[in-house]
């Protein structure tokens, strides 16, 4: 375990490189949810939008005095209502690097829960994702026109939020991986209970052309967690709880850019081996929602490259289905299920039993997949199976060995059947 002297001495060197870093300005979008007419959950003493706001503005604020590459746009910066979709719009015009929705979470009927949760965009797995979702877009309804505004969307409707099946977007991964910075400076410096990182249907994620995150702070319907959230000391450990993570992450991005920037002409972007698993020992791993391709280095390929024969398990039916379907050059749909620090071995019990399963590596990322058919509806088939063992697994596309944008992969299966 690193010891406090060093974890202090890297948290300055994140700083320096905050204050240094180059010429070109990295813009986060901080959004305080609800506001103006719309306060959000309401607990015994105070409202949400109060608590949203008060972090957010506590959040910029670190921003602003340790960073000054960073450019911060709020969607509010008062008790002002805004509608969604217009938060997006302002994230967007600013073409910023980051958006971070900020709310707090509330159960109905008396009943209490405890902690704080991060969430990304996509299609919620279980009915209490979904509730969260519903609670957050009601929103629109205090909008004038927001039928033609939402083409018809109807917050209170299951119905309405299969439109999120298909919106996992280019910047899902990075999304999942800045949301899971959070829940770990939550858990570590706020000591809060870690509820997880999720995925719903969330309107004013939906638009956003950028890592987007909406974070749960806490349960205003929790007495404890409302006075926690709503004293100053609770609101400015959340707020460096995000910043922390904040840092960290533009470090991180700023340095892959570097890399990228400094690569030779040959690297390729977007390139994933996709690999058998292997048996080795296993280290801590943890569900993950991610789907974007991202950019590798060159020594990440080379690495790759000279492991790939190394250790690897035996060839199972549905790896020969997988070489066989990415020589024809079409798309190959996948589910995704689980991520992992490292691989893991075959009777791993993290798996679950799942077999025949392949990994991908990702950012240094072990993600492991089940199924492999040119056939979407054949994968889509198997979703259930799966999410009735890892609730939050989705379908992603590979063509000739590179991950691609699942849409796409659709479309494309859907006109080769024509």
């Amino acid at each position: 375990m690193a010891s406090t002297k060093h974890i202090l001495g890297l948290f300055w060197l994140l700083c320096c490189f905050c204050l240094t870093a180059g010429a070109k300005d990295f813009v986060v979008v901080i959004d305080a949810g609800h506001g103006g007419h719309d306060s959000g959950a309401v607990g015994k003493t105070a409202k949400e939008k109060n608590i949203n706001l008060n972090v957010a503005l506590k959040l910029g604020k670190l921003i602003e005095s340790k960073c000054n590459d960073v450019k911060v746009i709020y969607t509010r910066k008062t008790d002002v209502f805004v509608n969604l979709n217009r938060r997006a719009e302002i994230a967007n015009e600013a073409k910023a690097d980051l958006f971070i929705s900020i709310h707090t979470n509330a159960l109905a009927n008396n009943h209490t829960a405890r902690g704080a949760s991060t969430w990304t965009l996509g299609l919620a797995r279980s009915s209490a994702n979904l509730d969260v979702a519903k609670r957050e877009n009601a929103v629109i309804l205090y909008e004038d026109d927001y039928q033609a505004r939402y083409a018809g969307f109807d917050p209170n409707s299951s119905e309405s939020y299969i439109i999120f099946e298909f919106m996992q977007d280019q910047f899902m991964s990075q999304s999942v991986h800045f949301a899971s910075m959070i829940q770990q400076q939550f858990k570590n410096n706020s000591k809060r209970i870690d509820s997880g990182v999720h995925q719903a249907g969330f309107l004013v994620l939906r638009a956003t052309s950028m890592p987007s995150v909406l974070v749960e702070l806490g349960f205003i319907s929790t007495p404890a967690e409302e006075k926690y959230l709503s004293s100053n000391e609770g609101s400015t450990s959340m707020a460096n709880s995000i910043f922390n993570a904040f840092l960290a992450y533009k470090t991180e991005q700023q340095a892959r850019e570097a890399s990228t920037q400094n690569a030779p002409p040959s690297t390729v972007a977007d390139d994933e081996e996709v690999r058998p698993i292997a048996n080795v020992q296993p280290t801590q791993a943890k569900r993950d929602n991610t789907q974007a391709p991202t950019k590798t280095t060159p020594t990440q390929g080379a690495t790759s490259k000279a492991t790939q024969t190394k250790g690897q398990a035996k060839t199972t039916p549905e790896k020969e289905q997988a070489k066989a379907t990415t020589k024809s050059n079409a798309p190959v749909f996948k589910i995704q299920f689980l991520t992992a620090s490292s691989k893991l071995a075959n009777n791993d019990k993290r798996l679950k039993g799942l077999q025949p399963v392949d990994y991908y590596i990702e950012n240094g990322t072990y993600k492991y997949t089940y199924g492999a058919s040119t056939d979407y509806n054949t994968v889509r088939s198997k979703l259930k199976t799966v999410t009735s063992k890892f609730k939050d697994a989705f379908i992603i596309a590979f063509k000739n060995d590179k991950k691609v944008n699942v849409n796409e992969a659709i479309n494309e299966f859907l006109q080769n059947k024509k």
